[in-house]
């Protein structure tokens, strides 16, 4: 089912966590995040808005990581449900991306982050104050290749010094897939 993003005031400061990978190493957001800034961007195995972007996502991360900003990409969705979200899965993901790829097992950081899509794109300042909540690009899938253009604008407007523009496009893609009781109200 699809999904937009929720509304996350600008300036407001991310949310700490202490996540694994799928190999059981522990991520703190102190260690993950970038001088620069620090791109947390909630993403799944299985859903066709993020595996239509993925490949633009390792390059965005390919591109900024030199520049300061650090990726880390978070999967929250019940792997009970969707057996593509196992660690299993998601490791085999990770071998092919230059980041992260955490697992959020219990939801709580996605609850924390107000993340209801997949993907669903936070791009926070040096400081870990949100700078940009929006679409990754105007792209869908079956359509033109995945660029990261809307990520890449706000991230070009950050390294520059820029305030934060209000002015943004919704992400959309797939709805989270909470656990039973755990999806928000």
């Amino acid at each position: 089912m699809a999904a937009t993003s929720n509304a996350v005031a600008l300036g407001s400061l991310a949310p700490d966590f202490a996540l694994p990978d799928a190999k059981g190493a522990v991520h703190r957001l102190r260690d993950v995040s970038g001088a620069a800034g620090t791109l947390i961007i909630f993403i799944c195995n299985h859903c066709p808005y993020v595996v239509h972007m993925r490949d633009a996502l390792q390059r965005y991360a390919l591109d900024y990581s030199a520049r300061g900003i650090r990726v880390v990409a978070i999967n929250p969705n019940d792997p009970l449900a969707y057996p593509q979200e196992t660690p299993e899965q998601i490791a085999a993901v990770a071998r092919h991306l230059s980041f992260p790829y955490l697992v959020d097992a219990d939801q709580l950081v996605a609850r924390a982050y107000g993340a209801a899509c997949t993907p669903d794109v936070y791009l926070y300042d040096g400081d870990l104050r949100l700078y940009y909540h929006g679409c990754f690009d105007g792209t869908r899938p079956g359509a033109a290749p995945a660029s990261g253009a809307d990520l890449r604008a706000a991230s070009e407007q950050l390294l520059s010094g820029a305030p934060p523009s209000a002015a943004r496009a919704p992400s959309i893609g797939c709805s989270i897939k909470w656990k039973p009781g755990n999806a928000p109200h």
